[in-house]
């Protein structure tokens, strides 16, 4: 799924994030990736969906994201599950750290794009929804729907 937005191009999405996670604080960060990755990437073969962000020695990563093979190289693919260096400054990803540990707090990854033509990923600090949680947001978007109906009507 490939949209264009202000930034640039989307090349993938997590769509469930905002229902299943309270998206506090936004991060941009750019993703170290080798050639036949970004190859990939610009064919919008990657999912994000059950990826997630760990924070180890000072260090953050991508981890569980796919990004398919590019076929036209045959010997030199990457391993399409492999970790991923994320590039940000130290003082975000000190405050990722330092945030991420409190108990409920997870870092999500909500979207790939290509900003001036370089790949970068849309992070979030979230906390988990509970179950009436997202029946809420399930009431609200429903609610919110059918105003746009009766709007609509007049």
């Amino acid at each position: 799924m490939t949209t264009n937005t202000d930034e640039g191009r989307v090349l993938a999405n997590n769509r469930r994030a905002g229902f299943d996670y309270f998206l506090e604080q936004r991060f941009e960060a750019g993703l170290a990736l080798v050639g036949t990755e970004i190859k990939s990437l610009r064919e919008g073969k990657a999912q994000i969906k059950e990826a997630y962000v760990r924070v180890e020695a000072g260090e953050a990563w991508l981890l569980n994201s796919h990004i398919s093979t590019y076929d036209p190289a045959s010997r030199q693919n990457h391993d399409p599950l492999r970790p991923r260096k994320l590039l940000l400054h130290k003082k975000e990803i000190r405050t990722l750290f330092d945030e991420g540990k409190l108990k409920g707090y997870t870092i999500v990854p909500l979207r790939i794009y290509l900003k001036k033509g370089r790949a970068k990923l849309e992070i979030a600090l979230a906390r988990g929804k509970k179950n009436f949680d997202k029946r809420e947001s399930i009431k609200k978007r429903e609610t919110e729907r059918e105003m746009a109906r009766e709007i609509g009507r007049r």
